[in-house]
């Protein structure tokens, strides 16, 4: 997805499984993982978890932010704080969630979200708690998946994880579904090429890379 002209690095977190513990510790390698960053000259970061970003409830992600731009001056975002800023950019006021998470995971995502003024009408998720589980799903499963969850109220569609592989088949689900489709990577792509200061018209991944 990313424009001409932009490069991605990455390194990881110490992530075992996807429940609420195993989350909360995430960010205990937080400094680490950005000064590895570092050596690599980036001009922004990316929090890559959207459940990680938000399990520590309202707030927690923007403690990571300034953690992350506080140690290496470089701009950064979360995943689920570039959600937020994604559907009100969209002028989304009630959503569908889609995930791969347990239902504890579900609770904490739905109250983020509705703490930022969000109406969740209805999150489902499947269950799983390692990536290999996850990364058996194909695009037109997660396309099946998502459009089960979606609620015909639902202004957006957000498809949550950022090791959820759905971006092929979020164009075809707008085009289905005649609404908005977020996913993870969508929404923190689109929000740290904004805070870099980069406009670029992107296609086939989704209506957020229309907004400005």
């Amino acid at each position: 997805m990313a424009p001409e002209g932009v490069s991605v690095f990455a390194t990881r977190l110490r992530f075992e499984r996807g429940l609420p513990e195993n989350m909360k510790a995430l960010s205990e390698g937080l400094d680490e993982a950005v000064d590895l960053l570092g050596t690599a000259e980036v001009t922004g970061i990316v929090y890559g978890c959207t459940s990680g970003s938000l399990i520590k409830g309202l707030g927690s992600d923007l403690d990571i932010i300034e953690q992350i731009e506080r140690s290496s001056q470089i701009v950064a975002t979360t995943t689920a704080t570039a959600a937020v800023e994604a559907f009100k950019a969209l002028g989304a006021k009630s959503l569908a969630v889609a995930t791969p998470y347990v239902e504890e995971v579900n609770v904490s995502e739905k109250a983020f979200f509705e703490g930022h003024g969000f109406k969740v009408t209805h999150i489902a998720g499947l269950g799983f708690t390692t990536g290999a589980d996850l990364h058996r799903v194909p695009p037109e499963m997660a396309y099946d998946f998502a459009r089960k969850v979606d609620r015909p109220e639902a202004d957006c569609l957000f498809i949550s994880c950022t090791d959820f592989a759905t971006i092929r088949v979020l164009d075809l689900l707008e085009r289905d579904l005649k609404k908005p489709v977020v996913s993870s990577n969508t929404a923190s792509l689109w929000a740290i090429l904004k805070k870099m200061g980069i406009h670029s018209d992107i296609k086939g991944y989704g209506s957020i890379f229309n907004c400005p």
